[in-house]
């Protein structure tokens, strides 16, 4: 069992990493969930797996559980699936002592924190994520939200889980393109914080597709840390945090203007070679460096290019993204692997030209 902290000037809370559940009621007891009435959401691939065992777990330390399944995937996070929740929840009566739990990937424990912060005005929640991308980024943190009109969570809210209880064994049931877009927000937390990760994680690439779980933990773990290092230093984005957006500001673009037909990791890995690429023509990075990213992603079976869109329209959908300011669009660029900075005054000829390298068949 391996244990972060996450601490920001209002809220602390764990992150529990372990290879099976037997944990987790010790944990919830820990957080004050016992006697009270909890409700578990999870999506309809996940209820199969999961549902009925941590529900029975539940029962050992609550009288009072229910459950609800809304449908998977990133086109049902919208306010449709936070309404069904929201009926649900006051179908079974649920209060403002009441604890929901997100059970599945990073679209449930993103709805279901967004539900927890807004049902009476606010209740606790805890995440069980699933997936890797889940475990290692988007439970950690508190940001909640659903998509609004093909924009990427722009409503939402800050909302602090009690507890992050991560299970390594469900990755074993994750389709193998779910697990290589969960290693795009892995490549992001060494590219931003650490050379040594990024070393370790391009030492790796077959064991860790391979799901060996020593090296597993090990990854999940190091990204935890990462994020909650992060996260405890700047809990509301209004600098620090800012760098795990790495690659995310076309990536989101890339995703919005592809329908959400790719994986929210896989964009990001696009994102991160644009990023890249636009670091390289600041000269803030190598060639080499450079290279070396984009062969990283590249061992992990993550896309590095797409087509069929024109850069012209990439760009302008960048004047969508949370981090615009005044109309002026800002970036996060490495200074090196292992470090990055935000900048805010990008030429539109230097974007275009990031942008244009990631087109298919592009050889600059």
């Amino acid at each position: 069992m391996r244990h972060v902290q996450v601490q920001t000037t209002k809220n602390e809370y764990p992150i529990i990493i372990h290879h099976n559940f037997d944990l987790l009621c010790e944990h919830l007891v820990k957080q004050g969930v016992q006697g009270k009435k909890v409700c578990l959401i999870t999506d309809d691939n996940v209820s199969p797996l999961y549902l009925n065992h941590v529900v029975k777990l539940l029962q050992t330390i609550t009288n009072e559980v229910s459950y609800i399944v809304i449908p998977h995937g990133e086109k049902n996070k919208n306010l449709d699936t936070i309404q069904t929740i929201y009926e649900g929840l006051l179908a079974h009566k649920l209060d403002r002592e009441s604890v929901l739990i997100a059970l599945g990937g990073g679209v449930t424990g993103d709805m279901v924190g967004f539900a927890s912060a807004t049902y009476m005005r606010g209740i606790d929640f805890i995440q069980i994520p699933t997936t890797l991308l889940a475990q290692v980024d988007s439970s950690i943190g508190g940001k909640t939200g659903v998509d609004f009109d093909g924009y990427k969570n722009v409503v939402g809210a800050f909302h602090q889980p009690r507890l992050v209880y991560i299970n390594t064994q469900t990755l074993s049931t994750l389709p193998i393109r779910e697990v290589q877009a969960g290693m795009a927000e892995i490549i992001k937390h060494s590219l931003i914080e650490s050379a040594t990760y990024f070393k370790y994680i391009t030492s790796h690439p077959r064991e860790i597709l391979a799901l060996e779980s020593e090296i597993l933990e090990e990854l999940i773990y190091e990204s935890c840390l990462i994020k909650s290092k992060v996260v405890s230093a700047d809990e509301k984005e209004k600098g620090l945090r800012a760098t795990l957006n790495f690659g995310h500001t076309i990536g989101h673009a890339v995703e919005r203007l592809l329908n959400f037909s790719l994986l929210h990791g896989e964009c990001v890995a696009i994102g991160m070679v644009a990023a890249a690429y636009l670091s390289k023509g600041l000269n803030q990075i190598s060639a080499k460096d450079f290279m070396a990213i984009e062969a990283c992603m590249e061992a992990f079976n993550l896309p590095t290019r797409l087509d069929n869109l024109d850069p012209e329209v990439v760009y302008q959908e960048l004047y969508y993204d949370k981090k615009t300011k005044y109309n002026a669009l800002n970036f996060i660029v490495l200074t090196s692997i292992g470090s990055c900075e935000m900048k805010h005054d990008l030429e539109k000829n230097v974007i275009i030209d990031a942008i244009k390298y990631i087109m298919q068949g592009d050889s600059q």
